[in-house]
């Protein structure tokens, strides 16, 4: 029996890695070890750890690391003892395997500490990607570099990839997995929305993410008041979600929380919830506004328009729903009105995503291959790809 092992930081990986899990778990050939960490056990963040709890995965480690601050000293101690947990469960779990995800602090903290022990990483959604605003980029293709099998979400990022030294022979354009079952999951009600968060999903709403820009995080206080400033003249019913546990991130969910405070009519906050009613509010959305990835990877699959500010997400593949803006509220404002106007939102009606898998399954790319690769130090041993000279 092969083991994978499977690390999850947070709500946004989670969801991607949700329809993989269900795939390796319903192999009788796979063993699953599942490392939950980061955000997922923080009851600031909203104890995610409770949504892999009822989809009944069994949980291999929890790996305390996130400090209660987000100062750029903590974000650092929080690396150390994630790397420290980590090598700690990797002494008593070895997986043949083990799988990350994307660009986050806490997945390098795990990506490292797998490191001496030879495990081989498999990264999803990693190296080839760009978030050219924040430390995530250099967090990413650091990941690509401890890593021995690499599955991009489009062909672009795959070149990339290579162009970084990877051997083309274990670089796998799978598509992004946390499309594999959105469109064909049936969305909660707007009876059952309400009944677990408490908001109305039947008159029109802005779904509002906003994360730190970690190469801008003095600039947070000021980029935040610009959007609650823009959210202020709109007048419009506003769900917003939690930000990142990133150098800054408190500085927003404060400004946030205090917003809805001063228009209970217009807004509400929710700390987490689940891939599940997420993708059901946000296929509801009049738009979403704010620098998540989910505007840019999600959102186009149900055609859904997409207000970015800033430039956290610069160097992202974008499909025609991406409205760019600055951070300034006029020009945010502007934005929110072209993306809610009939007309734009008509013109994504034949809309595709980039992101989605050519051959239909993101999900069944990935585990074919972890479930055939050879095992052994050939995998671990990695040489550099030169590229040919033009």
């Amino acid at each position: 029996m092969r083991s994978i092992g499977i690390v999850t930081t947070s709500r946004a990986d989670y969801a991607a890695y949700r329809p993989l899990l269900k795939a390796l778990q319903a192999d009788s050939n796979i063993s699953v070890e599942l490392y939950v960490s980061g955000m997922h056990l923080s009851p600031e963040f909203g104890l995610t750890v409770r949504s892999i709890e009822g989809d009944a995965f069994q949980i291999t480690e929890r790996i305390q690391m996130l400090l209660s601050s987000d100062t750029p000293e903590a974000i650092v101690k929080s690396m150390g003892l994630g790397l420290i947990g980590f090598g700690q469960a990797f002494s008593r779990h070895r997986p043949d395997i083990l799988v990350v995800l994307g660009d986050r602090f806490e997945m390098l903290a795990s990506a490292l500490a797998a490191l001496p022990f030879k495990i081989p990483l498999a990264h999803i959604c990693g190296g080839g990607e760009l978030t050219q605003g924040a430390i995530d980029d250099s967090l990413r293709h650091s990941i690509t570099k401890l890593s021995h099998l690499h599955f991009t979400s489009t062909e672009e990022y795959a070149r990339r990839v290579i162009q970084l030294g990877e051997n083309p022979d274990r670089v796998f354009v799978s598509g992004e997995p946390a499309l594999d079952n959105i469109l064909t999951a049936p969305p909660l009600t707007s009876q059952e929305l309400n009944r677990r968060f408490g908001i109305d999903v039947d008159s029109p709403f802005l779904l509002v993410t906003f994360h730190p820009v970690t190469l801008e995080y003095e600039q947070a206080e000021q980029q935040v008041d610009e959007l609650l400033a823009a959210l202020d003249q709109f007048r419009g019913r506003v769900i917003f979600t939690m930000p990142n546990a990133d150098t800054a991130g408190r500085i927003i969910a404060a400004k946030m929380r205090q917003w809805v405070r001063e228009h209970p009519e217009l807004g509400v906050m929710v700390d987490n919830f689940g891939a599940e009613a997420y993708h059901s509010v946000l296929r509801r959305a009049v738009a979403v506004v704010g620098n998540s990835s989910s505007g840019l990877i999600e959102a186009p699959s149900f055609r859904v328009p997409t207000v970015n500010i800033g430039n956290r997400q610069d160097g992202r593949v974008r499909a025609a729903n991406v409205i760019d803006v600055g951070c300034l509220r006029n020009d945010i404002l502007s934005a929110i009105a072209k993306a809610a106007s009939s007309g734009f939102r008509e013109s994504l009606h034949s809309l595709v995503n980039p992101y989605a898998s050519k051959t239909g399954s993101a999900v069944s790319t990935i585990t074919n291959v972890l479930k055939r690769i050879d095992l052994g130090d050939s995998l671990v041993q990695k040489k550099f790809h030169n590229l040919r000279a033009p």
